[in-house]
């Protein structure tokens, strides 16, 4: 006998205790999302009371474009760490730039939407390979680790109890408890923080209890644009496996029904609104999609009740004032796992996709590898500026540098095998019709 799954809000019984599991259903959400969901400002200056009003209305949109289907939810991207951090630094501070870069990289996706829609998803695939994103994803990873190990160095202890916390519940530990290994490390760490006497508690006294996040509205720069733009092609088939997996879990095709085109939009409108209102891009979240399949409820207004708590608890400023007295060796514990995790994600995809180790495949792979990491390398550890100038103060460099070329190189190298798909493709259409 197959088991039971739900869909959406069918199971009847006392009105009282169907809320109360609803509730409960949305928090275990709500814990899979969170400790990533902040992390990201955290790691960036954004606001982390931003991030959660960002996230929960982003989801909000997210359904709303979907017409309430597929139950995702919408936190913060990693992806986009690196290159905000490299327009922070070179506006000095000023993160409104990023959020210009990251509001034009929304609609990018919004027109992605269109396109998709306009020539199908398969024709956009072809350009987007597993031996182009899958080093693009490494990349993604490697690039934070020094940021994370900078932040562990303020504390040694701290940050390795941090990061032999979430290891140790990961491989010993099962099921929820086993995708509660980030908030239980950072609650080991910051008990440890606290005893150690390096958590500055005032900020958490001196915050209100309730207050309105301090909300900023994009700066513009095209330089800042150029470097944060590109990003977009390396998240762009991340949102697709997000899709297809959370499609898979449920056991329906979200590609077809409500489509890619109107996932994408969702999630560039999402983007686009936490750009607007000070917060970091919006992106699917796996860790959800695992909610999912721990529960076996697969009902989309679960998520939706996730979202408006999120909503609360962004202008609960306690929230804020704890989250920002977390000190860095207890991210930077944490994040170096995580990130190690990013790059784990690019090796899987080369791994899964059964990518052939050819001439013209390893040619693309080291390529991106070596602008992606290479750039970086020589610009911070030997003033060496590499990349492709913009404007006076900003290049290409780094990712955005190895998205370009690798997306560009390998349409040229790997162009009989493009068209050798096309071509297949448009006879399957054919035999259809």
């Amino acid at each position: 006998m197959s088991e039971k799954v739900v869909y959406s809000n069918e199971v009847k019984g006392n009105i009282l205790f169907e809320k109360l599991k609803r509730i409960v259903l949305a928090s275990q959400h709500l814990i899979a999302m969170f400790g990533a969901t902040v992390l990201v400002p955290i790691l960036t200056g954004f606001d982390p009371s931003i991030a959660l009003v960002a996230a929960g209305c982003g989801t909000l949109i997210f359904h709303l474009c979907t017409k309430g289907k597929v139950p995702v939810f919408l936190g913060s991207s990693f992806a986009f760490i690196s290159v905000i951090v490299t327009v922070k630094e070179v506006h000095n501070g000023d993160l409104r730039y990023a959020q210009g870069g990251i509001m034009v990289a929304g609609l990018i996706y919004v027109i992605l939407s269109f396109c998709v829609k306009k020539i199908g998803v398969h024709n956009i695939k072809r350009y987007f390979p597993a031996q182009v994103i899958g080093p693009m994803i490494i990349v993604i990873g490697l690039n934070l680790i020094p940021t994370a190990l900078q932040m562990a160095s303020q504390n040694i202890i701290v940050a390795i109890v941090t990061l032999s916390v979430a290891i140790l519940i990961r491989v010993f530990c099962k099921g929820f408890l086993k995708q509660l290994s980030i908030l239980l490390a950072v609650i080991v760490g910051y008990l440890l923080a606290l005893s150690l006497g390096i958590v500055d508690t005032t900020i958490i006294t001196s915050a209100p209890i309730v207050a309105i996040p301090k909300f900023t509205l994009p700066k513009f720069d095209f330089g800042s644009i150029m470097v944060i733009a590109p990003v977009v092609l390396a998240v762009l088939m991340e949102h697709v496996g997000d899709i297809t997996t959370n499609g898979q879990v449920v056991g329906k095709n979200f590609i077809e029904d409500p489509g890619l085109n109107r996932t994408l939009l969702g999630d560039g409108l999402a983007t686009m609104f936490s750009a607007l209102i000070g917060g970091p891009a919006n992106t699917t979240y796996g860790e959800n999609t695992g909610v999912l399949a721990l529960t076996k409820n697969y009902d989309p207004s679960i998520l939706r009740l996730t979202a408006v708590i999120a909503i609360l608890l962004g202008v609960v400023s306690k929230v804020g004032g704890f989250l920002q007295s977390i000190p860095s060796s207890v991210m930077g514990g944490i994040s170096i796992i995580l990130f190690s995790m990013i790059a784990m994600v690019g090796v899987k995809s080369i791994k899964n996709d059964n990518v052939k180790f050819d001439l013209r495949n390893s040619i693309v792979m080291l390529t991106i590898v070596v602008l992606g990491l290479g750039t970086t390398l020589l610009e911070k550890k030997f003033g060496v500026s590499l990349g492709i100038p913009v404007t006076e103060t900003v290049k290409i460099s780094g990712l955005s540098l190895a998205a370009i070329v690798g997306v560009t190189l390998n349409a040229v190298l790997n162009r009989k095998q493009i068209k050798k798909e096309k071509a297949m493709s448009e006879s399957k259409s054919e035999l259809a019709c």
